[in-house]
């Protein structure tokens, strides 16, 4: 059996906690600085706030100022910070790496350079372990997995991404269980693009329902123009998995996860908000406290977008959908979604 630190109590990296215990292995659920409360509560419950059943048995509940401690003796780190704990992740926590212990992120979501180009996180923290000169491989987690059903042993497919294959493989050995289905792949790039875009995507599909809810005066059944621009956004995903390098395989683990976060993450909700005519700052207002990758996404996405058009690497037309999602956010427009932008030929 093996013993597995989580960084980041947030509602993912936690989840994970119940296949690694469920396998025998130990699991020290740590917290970052901001996690004070949750992991109280866990040492008091032993039962995350959010989580509507009790951890399994082998879980220990850490605070950050216990780190040497929890990385001492442990066999595999999963990075559960969310996306605006990257920087924090690289400062603080991988200049304290055991030498050859693999690190395996929940974390989502793309870097955008001054250049337009777009990098993963794990290229990100890649760079940083190159000059503290530390040999940690960097393994990741996409697909379609919420925490919630996560915790409630509903049945999913995931897949584990990194560079080599060996590890991949006794990476899925110690967390595949009866529900955690695990595929591998050394795609990381397709993987990490795919399940990052699929959140700003999300948002853009949320949109229909929050507009039928303003025209209905409730939230009534309807799904063609959610399917519309599902299939709007797949053909944008598709292009820019491919633009960055990424493979089928991974576009595809990207659709499904774009599925599950349409209909069942927080991104839904900021999406219904937009729809029925609220302002991105009234929504985020309406959902203090809830993390939002989405937003960070699509305009780091969408900014690269505008810089590589510049430069005629890309074409401005083949991504409506995005690019008026970034209207929506950053630019303070109102929902407009530009159907007949969907139907031109270019």
């Amino acid at each position: 059996m093996a013993t597995v630190t989580i960084i980041g109590a947030g509602m993912m990296g936690s989840a994970l906690a119940f296949p690694a215990s469920e396998n025998g292995h130990t699991v020290r659920l740590t917290g970052t600085p901001l996690d004070n409360e949750i992991i109280e509560h866990c040492k008091k419950h032993d039962r995350h706030p959010k989580f509507d059943r009790p951890f399994p048995a082998g879980v220990e509940y850490y605070h950050f100022e216990e780190i040497s401690s929890v990385l001492t003796g442990c066999d595999l780190i999963i990075c559960g910070v969310s996306s605006f704990g990257v920087d924090w992740f690289a400062e603080n926590v991988l200049p304290l790496l055991p030498p050859d212990i693999p690190v395996l992120s929940v974390t989502k979501g793309l870097l955008d350079m001054e250049d337009g180009s777009l990098i993963t996180y794990p290229e990100f923290w890649q760079k940083k372990l190159d000059v503290l000169e530390k040999n940690n491989e960097l393994c990741a987690i996409g697909g379609p997995c919420t925490s919630y059903e996560l915790v409630a042993h509903d049945q999913t497919i995931v897949a584990f991404c990194g560079r080599n294959m060996a590890t991949l493989n006794k990476l899925k050995e110690l967390m595949t269980t009866g529900y955690y289905h695990i595929i591998t792949t050394t795609d990381m790039t397709g993987i990490e693009a795919a399940v990052a875009l699929k959140n700003g995507y999300a948002l853009g599909i949320a949109l229909t329902i929050g507009q039928n809810f303003k025209r209905c005066g409730k939230e009534e059944l309807h799904y063609n123009s959610q399917a519309a621009v599902f299939l709007q956004a797949s053909k944008e995903m598709h292009k820019l998995v491919t633009l960055l390098g990424g493979n089928e395989e991974s576009f595809f683990t990207g659709i499904g996860d774009l599925y599950v976060t349409v209909y069942g993450g927080r991104t839904r909700l900021v999406g219904i908000l937009l729809g029925e005519g609220f302002t991105i700052d009234e929504a985020l207002e309406k959902l203090k406290g809830v993390t939002l990758e989405s937003v960070v996404v699509a305009g780091r996405v969408a900014r690269a977008l505008r810089k590589q058009a510049a430069k005629n690497i890309v074409c401005e037309k083949d991504f409506p959908l995005l690019l008026h999602v970034d209207d929506i956010i950053t630019r303070k427009m109102p929902v407009n979604i530009p159907w007949e932008k969907f139907t031109s030929a270019h």
